[in-house]
């Protein structure tokens, strides 16, 4: 047993070494790597992976930007409309401290990257998922069962369940999302809490086109700013909500103009950020398909894995988001049984429309619907995990986020693919795990399938 346990303390501190470098030092690695590898020049892949590299660090600033921002103008609404509520909102970088802390967390990398490695000979997946950061997803859910069940092996079943469904979800909605956005044509997303997103955003879109009047409503982003001008442009919204919130958290008139033009900053700095990792990416894309394309001509193609952070800049995802933001403080407050309400999490707000966007044409109205229907969902199932969370949090940082009261976030815990894991695994244990692994098993076979009839066709084409 010392001799497991001093391996996986190794695992650990390699993994955590690994992870605290960040990704704006391992990506720029790893894409000049990849882009040497499809042939492309060494400048060329250097060029690619700094402008990735530099993306990141960006998108880190601005979002420290709007969390250092808008999370004091939050507290102070809270306080004075008394919106507190019995579990703390300790976001993301918590949620991820306590999956990577973990037993699981020190092995899910290169037990993720095995996985990945077998579907891709066993054609259970087109995707080459290099979005290792977010892995800590996976990490997560793992952690909270092992803690749950007192058990390991439960507990890495968990991870690597979540890790194959995300990948599935990544091949189901690779087409979509290229259709949709631009020059994201060979990309696929296998973050869960995006991906796992994905599938209820089709059902739900569905359902709103069968209700009279709802299904005749359509404001595109891009007609807003022509309709609208300056009204209908996210920087504007930005200011607006912005002031909104200042004036409401009873700023003085100075600090609420401030938060307003922060957040319209904010709106429109994420756009030009996100381009940064488009103009890395694209050279190493194009050279992906051109190396499938020319060795494996029989090969229906692959995926390669990246983070939804490409596509938050869309105009649809910002005004959804600004938009959300101040509802979902209201609703969160009035639903009866919830008892989270978003405060650190806000800023993740932005990573819930990538996935819904593709399937709502990017029609702003249906997909801010759609997004607060699921984060009022997403709300009772933080609500849901609080104990467990809080009791992993316990264990893997001490008092450093709580010192008594129930804690949550929304990413991850708000989604829908760690609860329904989570329910099967932690609670039905042996015979949820039995039905969830065969669940999983008939998604990959069905997955291979598409991918054999894929292979077929594009063989097919090349013999004509």
């Amino acid at each position: 047993m010392e001799y497991i346990n001093s391996i996986l303390d190794f695992l650990g501190d390699g993994i955590a070494y690994i992870i605290n470098l960040g990704a704006s030092v391992m990506m720029p690695i790893i894409f000049t790597i990849i882009g040497m590898c499809m042939g492309i020049k060494l400048t060329k892949a250097v060029r690619s992976g700094l402008y990735v590299g530099v993306g990141f660090v960006g998108l880190g600033v601005i979002t420290k930007l709007l969390t250092d921002n808008l999370g004091p103008a939050v507290d102070a609404l809270a306080t004075i409309y008394n919106l507190e509520t019995d579990i703390l909102d300790i976001g993301w970088p918590a949620a991820a401290e306590v999956a990577y802390n973990s037993a699981v967390g020190a092995v899910v990398i290169p037990i993720c990257l095995g996985i990945n490695l077998l579907l891709l000979i066993l054609k259970g997946t087109r995707t080459v998922n290099i979005d290792i950061w977010n892995f800590w997803h996976h990490a997560f859910i793992g952690s909270i069962v092992a803690v749950a069940t007192e058990s390991f092996a439960y507990g890495l079943f968990a991870a690597v369940i979540c890790y194959i469904i995300s990948l599935v979800l990544a091949d189901f909605t690779a087409k979509p999302f290229a259709k949709f956005y631009d020059k994201m044509e060979g990309i696929s997303i296998p973050q869960p809490f995006v991906a796992g997103f994905a599938p209820f955003a089709w059902l739900l879109n569905k359902g709103l086109d069968l209700i009279p009047g709802i299904n005749k409503i359509n404001i595109d982003a891009d007609e807003m700013k022509k309709k609208f001008g300056l009204l209908g442009e996210p920087i504007f919204l930005g200011v607006i909500v912005g002031c909104l919130l200042g004036a409401l958290a009873q700023y003085e008139f100075a600090k609420v103009l401030q938060l307003g033009i922060v957040m319209g900053a904010v709106m429109e700095l994420i756009p030009r950020i996100t381009s940064l990792f488009i103009e890395g990416l694209v050279p190493i894309s194009e050279a992906t398909r051109e190396l499938v394309k020319r060795k494996f001509k029989n090969s229906a193609g692959l995926y390669i894995g990246m983070t939804p952070a490409l596509v938050i800049g869309h105009p649809a995802t910002l005004v959804a988001t600004i938009l959300l933001i101040p509802v979902l403080l209201f609703v969160s407050v009035v639903t009866p049984g919830n008892k989270f309400l978003p405060l650190t999490s806000l800023a993740g707000l932005l990573y819930i429309f990538p996935m819904i966007l593709p399937y709502t044409k990017g029609n702003v109205f249906k997909t801010f619907l759609i997004g607060l229907i699921l984060m009022i969902a997403g709300n009772y199932m933080v609500t849901s995990l609080s104990g467990i969370f809080t009791e992993s949090v316990v264990q893997a940082t001490g008092t450093k986020y709580t010192t008594g009261q129930q804690v949550g976030a929304i990413d991850f815990a708000a989604s829908p693919i760690t609860w329904i894991i989570y329910q099967m695994t932690a609670n039905l244990k042996l015979v949820g795990s039995v039905i969830l692994g065969l669940l999983t098993v008939g998604l990959v076979v069905f997955n291979r399938q598409k991918n054999v009839i894929k292979s077929t066709e594009a063989e097919g084409s090349v013999e004509q």
